[in-house]
């Protein structure tokens, strides 16, 4: 199935989805089409990267804050993002994606997005985004705040601090990451 179909699948079931608050998780699901697979026969590593986008985009929907992300004109930008595939999808199967913000700071949002089969889970990744506008950087708070549903920010988790940090180390332009030349 062509993305711009499943593109308006998500929207068509995000409008027919029942309401979620910032903590709640967008559930899609979809299945393995020709078109997903690489020469090994099973969901190309990039199709899952791609759909992780239409997750996303559910959870904006769902959440209810697509119209004022529009009137804003802020965009969603992914900074960083660290996925773990964990079994095979194969051609047909049905699985589903599963998109959840765990937590916000002053900059960031942070998610987590699974695809499960059956229950088992088949790749995890955990995504860093922010949402940009005309003005700059969009503070995460006042998007949460937008849902309707004000809330503190729940802390981030240390593993996602521990991960922000091993980033950093590796993308330090002032150290090799290889030793030697």
């Amino acid at each position: 199935m062509n993305l711009i179909l499943r593109l308006f699948y998500v929207i068509f079931s995000a409008f027919r989805g029942a309401r979620l608050q910032p903590l709640d998780e967008s559930v899609v699901e979809f299945r393995v089409f020709p078109n997903d697979l690489d020469t090994n026969l099973h969901m190309n590593n990039g199709r899952y990267l791609t759909l992780m986008d239409l997750g996303r985009l559910d959870l904006l929907f769902r959440l209810g804050v697509v119209k004022e992300v529009r009137r804003r004109r802020w965009n969603p930008v992914v900074a960083s993002l660290a996925i773990r595939y964990r079994r095979s999808l194969e051609p047909w199967q049905k699985y589903e994606l599963r998109t959840r913000l765990l937590a916000w700071d002053d900059r960031w949002f942070f998610m987590e997005q699974s695809f499960t089969r059956g229950g088992e889970l088949m790749a995890r990744a955990i995504v860093e985004a922010l949402f940009v506008g005309p003005e700059g950087r969009v503070p995460p708070q006042e998007l949460v705040d937008a849902t309707g549903y004000p809330m503190e920010a729940p802390e981030v988790p240390e593993a996602i601090r521990r991960w922000e940090e091993a980033e950093d180390a590796i993308l330090d332009r002032r150290e090799p990451v290889t030793q030697g030349a």
